[in-house]
């Protein structure tokens, strides 16, 4: 019969009502950011290099060059904000 775990303590279980509480905010604040993005940018999404393939039935969108511009300014933002916090 296999063994059950249980939780720990109450503490173990107030840490993972935390880690919950922010993933989730995490997640409201990358919506936000997308709605203000869509507001402010509505080229984001349609540049060269998003593929679109439709058929009767089905339509697939792949948007390449936008997942890579998001990356790339992802990573220059990220980059920036650990210098400013490691001093």
């Amino acid at each position: 019969m296999p063994k059950v775990t249980r939780w720990r303590s109450k503490e173990t279980l107030v840490e993972f009502g935390r880690l919950l509480l922010i993933i989730g905010g995490t997640i409201a604040l990358a919506g936000i950011l997308v709605l203000i993005a869509a507001k402010y940018f509505p080229w984001l999404g349609n540049l060269p290099g998003d593929f679109e393939i439709e058929g009767e039935t089905y339509r697939i969108y792949f948007p390449l060059a936008t997942m890579i511009l998001v990356s790339v300014l992802g990573t220059i933002l990220l980059n920036i904000v650990i210098r400013i916090f490691r001093r």
